[in-house]
């Protein structure tokens, strides 16, 4: 063995599977709307500083969900007004834990009912960190030293999804299996958080599981 093939070897060995089923094993349903504030960027920017004011960094909490479909692993999105995509998860409460607030807002998302109690979710590691270092700026994947106190704090989990599952979505929201391969580096469409999720999964070895 030579030692390319010596070096090749190694670098396998030291990435972490991840296994991902077809999305034909998966139910998809609908239920109540969930109401969002129909607000202008500068209605949204005057919200922060007021919450900012009262309980300081906003924390969210997103989850990388993965299926397999014409054997091409695909990033589970939501989609609202047909124009803007979100990973789900959402913004934690005021000592929440991220596993606790990840898991209250997948169930409030994408489960049955709200509180979540038929579903059980496999949480996984944090992927990675994006800042807002103030509050007019785009969130970013580094934390200057510079910056102090930053605004936002965005973190995003791999959460491992079963052989099957009921996805069952608020009706004002779509829910989309969209190829990796999309998604990649594609800013103008996902945003910088999601363009860069397939960054974020190199480290993986994916696994798809037929059924």
């Amino acid at each position: 063995m030579g030692d390319d093939d010596e070096h090749n070897s190694s670098s396998d060995e030291g990435r972490k599977e991840v296994d991902i089923y077809p999305l034909s094993c998966y139910y998809f349903g609908s239920k109540e709307a969930i109401v969002f504030k129909d607000e202008t960027v500068s209605d949204r920017i005057t919200r922060m500083k007021s919450n900012y004011a009262v309980y300081g960094l906003r924390t969210s909490v997103e989850a990388v969900l993965l299926v397999e479909l014409f054997k091409h692993p695909h990033l589970l999105l939501l989609q609202l007004n047909n124009s803007i995509f979100k990973l789900p998860g959402g913004r934690l409460r005021p000592g929440e834990s991220d596993i606790d607030g990840l898991r209250r807002k997948l169930s409030n998302k994408l489960s049955p009912s709200r509180d979540g109690n038929e579903t059980e979710w496999e949480m996984g590691e944090c992927l990675g960190m994006w800042w807002r270092h103030d509050f007019e700026t785009l969130l970013c994947p580094y934390l200057p030293p510079t910056v102090k106190k930053p605004k936002e704090c965005t973190k995003l989990f791999l959460v491992r999804l079963p052989e099957s599952r009921k996805f069952i979505v608020p009706e004002n929201l779509k829910l989309l299996a969209v190829p990796l391969s999309q998604v990649h580096e594609n800013h103008k469409t996902y945003g910088p958080v999601i363009s860069g999720v397939p960054q974020l999964l190199s480290k993986y070895s994916i696994n798809i599981i037929d059924i």
